[in-house]
């Protein structure tokens, strides 16, 4: 039996939209995990959206809409999708009440927020020894009772009720709080008493960062000098935040999302360079935004040009994204080639990340002073 074309291309379309997936609605508040795929973010519900971000194996999204296989969230503060079959709902993961139960804020300076995000509007601060009521829970933010009858979302791991145990979490993909590691100063009378500074040693974990000679990786070099610095300034009176303290995988907008997190008064970037030609040598700060980062480049790299024995390559301005994401004033640091010759012997000596922590901290007094 003969059948027109005109009637198999109306049976085929018939049975294409019966097959489409109904709109529907995701309750507001599942958690979803990303499976064993890096899953393209998009600005509309389509394979064919522009995209504008990657999600990776472990990460976590929150729906909030549901439309033909896309769920709607947020990413970098705006409304994006995902393909929700890339995903899995984590059922334990959703918001839950809880009894009212007390918890303590265990930051120096703390954000409070009308969402369980740092793209949340901040509604508040806190200090260390506050205490609140805890109500709901989402993920790794806990919703609390503010002292006036309102409410708002505390970060988990600024807390005493932080469940997370280690920051190597984060190098799976899993949301952790304890990524951000605090070292409290401890004289009231030294300089930089009172300032939150974010240290962030560059790369980590599966990201070695630059090679440099005799293979030496930049993200080890990295956390040397992060951690001294972190200690001369923590001896100035600083409460510094570092963003790993061991070998793990932050993304960018991690790093960015951890110094939002504090009441940060500066975040500071470490990292090496490396070039193919081994001429190329010396030393150079990056800053994103005139207003909120030029002075705080400037005063830092005068001070590293004045104390460090490598040549002064100056200022750069970059829209480097750790920078543009953060709300801080942001900076990042390349201390040397690791592929010149002369720098790489300077940065293998004992003393040069000591100097280059007393180097920070002297620009970090000029520019808060």
């Amino acid at each position: 039996m003969k059948i027109s074309k005109a009637l198999i291309i109306f049976i085929v379309l018939v049975g294409t939209f019966i097959s489409l997936p109904k709109q529907g609605s995701a309750e507001s508040g599942d958690v979803y995990e990303v499976g064993d795929i890096v899953l393209n973010v998009r600005s509309e519900p389509s394979s064919t959206g522009p995209v504008i971000g990657k999600l990776h194996k472990g990460d976590q999204v929150i729906a909030f809409n549901e439309h033909y296989g896309w769920l709607q969230t947020y990413y970098d503060g705006e409304e994006a999708w995902v393909a929700a079959h890339y995903l899995t709902k984590k059922k334990e993961n959703t918001i839950t009440k809880n009894e009212s139960q007390e918890l303590m804020v265990t930051g120096q300076s703390v954000y409070i927020r009308s969402g369980p995000s740092t793209d949340f509007a901040i509604v508040g601060s806190a200090t260390i020894g506050d205490t609140y009521s805890m109500v709901e829970t989402e993920a790794d933010w806990y919703k609390i009772k503010l002292h006036d009858g309102s409410t708002g979302w505390i970060a988990s791991w600024l807390t005493d009720k932080s469940s997370k145990a280690d920051a190597s979490e984060e190098q799976t993909g899993k949301k952790t709080g304890t990524v951000a590691e605090e070292v409290k100063g401890v004289s009231t009378s030294s300089p930089l008493d009172g300032y939150n500074i974010v240290i962030d040693a560059g790369h980590g974990g599966k990201d070695p960062g630059a090679i440099g000679l005799n293979g030496t990786e930049e993200k080890t070099v990295n956390s040397q000098t992060a951690s001294e610095v972190a200690k001369v300034l923590s001896a100035k009176g600083a409460t510094v935040i570092q963003t790993r303290s061991k070998d793990t995988f932050l993304s960018l907008d991690r790093r960015a999302e951890i110094s939002n997190t504090y009441n940060t008064d500066a975040f500071i970037s470490i990292h090496y360079n490396a070039f193919p030609v081994q001429s190329v040598q010396g030393i150079g700060t990056y800053y994103s935004s005139l207003n909120k980062d030029h002075a705080l480049a400037e005063d830092i790299q005068n001070k590293l040009s004045g104390s460090l024995p490598l040549y002064n390559r100056g200022l750069f301005q970059e829209e480097f994204r750790v920078l543009r994401k953060n709300n801080a004033p942001a900076i990042l640091l390349e201390l040397g080639f690791l592929t010149n010759p002369g720098d790489y012997a300077t940065i293998q000596t004992t003393g040069y990340h000591h100097q280059v922590a007393e180097a920070i901290a002297d620009g970090l007094v000029n520019y808060f002073h």
